[in-house]
C-alpha cells in the first residue's frame, strides 16, 4: 500500500486575525493541493484546520507522513491529547482544553489512518513546506478579497 505524504501550514494576519492554512498532499503520482481561510481566527487554529482538511479529504484508509512545522500541533496530539481525553478534554491544570472542537475533529480524521508525525523547520526551503505556506497565505488573501 502506497503511503500518503502531507505538507500542512497555518497563517495569520494578526493573532488574532484573518488567517489561512494550506495542504499538499501526495499519493503515489497524485498531488493535491488545498487551502482556505477565516476572517477571525489564530495561528493554531490554522494549523489544526491545515491537518484536520487534508486527513479528511484523503478517499480511504492509508499510512500517513504527515509534516508540519507547528509544535503545538505536533506536540498536542503526540504528547498531550491522550491525557485531555483522560481528563474529559481539561488541561493538567483542569482547564478546558483549548481549540477542543479542532482537536476533537483531528482525533476523528486520524482514525482510519496509520500516521507518523514529522515536525518539519518552517521558513528553511522544504518544498513541501514551502508550498504549504504560500497555499495558507493565498487563503488570507482570499478572505480579505471578500469584504
Amino acid at each position: 500500500m502506497s503511503e500518503a505524504v502531507i505538507y500542512t501550514d497555518g497563517a495569520c494576519s494578526g493573532n488574532p486575525g484573518p488567517g489561512g492554512w494550506g495542504a499538499v498532499l501526495s499519493y503515489g503520482d497524485v498531488v493535491r493541493e488545498l487551502h482556505g481561510g477565516e476572517r477571525a481566527t489564530t495561528n493554531n487554529r490554522m494549523e489544526l484546520t491545515a491537518v484536520i482538511s487534508a486527513l479528511e479529504a484523503l478517499k480511504r484508509p492509508a499510512p500517513v507522513r504527515l509534516y508540519t512545522d507547528s509544535k503545538y500541533v505536533l506536540d498536542g496530539i503526540t504528547k498531550w491529547v491522550a491525557g485531555w481525553q483522560r481528563n474529559g478534554w481539561k488541561t493538567a491544570s483542569k482547564q478546558p482544553v483549548k481549540n477542543v472542537d479542532l482537536w476533537q475533529r483531528l482525533v476523528a480524521a486520524m482514525e482510519p489512518h496509520e500516521i507518523s508525525w514529522q515536525w518539519v523547520k518552517g521558513h528553511a526551503g522544504i518544498a513541501g513546506n514551502e508550498r504549504a505556506d504560500e497555499l495558507a497565505r493565498q487563503g488570507i488573501e482570499e478572505i480579505l478579497a471578500r469584504r
